[in-house]
C-alpha cells in the first residue's frame, strides 16, 4: 500500500477518474455484504437466514449499539451459526474483543474503534479486517499501510442507517481500484435501484442493511442479485 512513486498526489489523481465509470475486468465480480440492523432481537435469526438462503452473499456484519458485550455474544452466537452453516463472513462491527471471544471470522473499524494492527494481534493473520474511511483517500491509503483486509468508502447516497457526514462520489471507487489490489465496500444508503454505478465504478462489495431489512429480506437479496448479476 505503500505510494509507488514516492510523492502520490491523490487529489490530483482522482480528477481523472470523474468520468471513467469502467469496472477494471480483472477484478472479481463485486459481491453484496450485509448489515445488520442495529435490533437483531426476536425472530432476526429467521430473517437473516432467509435473506442468506435466497441469494449469494458475502459477508454479514454483526452491528449493535448500546449494549454490553455478554448480551451482545448472547445475541451474535446463532447468527454466527447460520453465516458459519452457509459458509458466510461472520464480522463485528467496532468490537475487537468481541469478535475474539466469539472467534468472529474478522471485525469492521470504525475511525475511532481501534488500529488494524491492534486488530491483527488480536485475531491472528487469518482474520478479516476492515477500516470505514469515509470519503478520504489518506485515511484509505493509512488503513492498506497498516494491514486492513478491505477499505470502506461512504455514505454514497442519503441513509437513515446512521448519521451521515462525509459523502463519497463513485469516482473514488474508480481511483482506488485501478491503483490499489486491496478491496473496496461501497455503503451507505445503497439500493438495487441506485447500487449500478457503484458496481460499475470499481466496488468489490456494495454494503447493505436498510434496503434489505427494512421489507422482504429474501425478495430484497434477489433484486441486489439481479443487479450484481447484471
Amino acid at each position: 500500500m505503500n505510494d509507488p512513486e514516492g510523492d502520490f498526489d491523490a487529489d490530483n489523481a482522482l480528477e481523472g477518474f470523474a468520468d471513467q465509470f469502467v469496472r477494471d475486468s480483472r477484478r472479481p465480480k463485486c459481491q453484496l455484504y450485509l448489515v445488520s440492523p442495529l435490533d437483531v432481537s426476536g425472530g432476526f435469526a429467521d430473517r437473516l437466514a432467509r435473506a442468506l438462503d435466497a441469494g449469494p452473499v458475502a459477508a454479514f456484519q454483526f452491528r449493535v449499539k448500546d449494549i454490553d458485550q455478554h448480551e451482545a455474544a448472547r445475541l451474535a452466537e446463532p447468527l454466527q451459526r447460520i453465516c458459519g452453516d452457509r459458509d458466510v463472513a461472520f464480522l463485528i462491527n467496532d468490537s475487537i474483543s468481541l469478535a475474539k471471544r466469539l472467534g468472529a471470522d474478522g471485525v469492521h473499524l470504525g475511525q475511532e474503534d481501534g488500529d488494524p494492527r491492534e486488530a491483527r494481534a488480536a485475531l491472528g493473520p487469518s482474520a478479516q479486517i476492515g477500516v470505514t474511511v469515509h470519503d478520504s483517500r489518506h485515511l484509505a491509503m493509512e488503513a492498506g499501510e497498516a494491514g486492513a483486509d478491505y477499505v470502506a468508502f461512504g455514505a454514497f447516497y442519503p441513509t437513515v442507517t446512521k448519521e451521515v457526514r462525509h459523502h463519497a462520489e463513485p469516482a473514488l471507487l474508480s481511483w482506488w481500484t485501478t491503483l490499489f489490489e486491496m478491496p473496496c465496500v461501497a455503503i451507505g444508503g445503497i439500493t438495487p435501484g441506485n447500487a449500478r454505478p457503484l458496481i460499475q465504478a470499481g466496488a468489490d462489495f456494495i454494503a447493505v442493511s436498510g434496503a434489505v431489512w427494512g421489507g422482504d429480506e429474501a425478495a430484497m437479496v434477489k433484486a441486489f442479485e439481479a443487479v450484481l448479476a447484471g
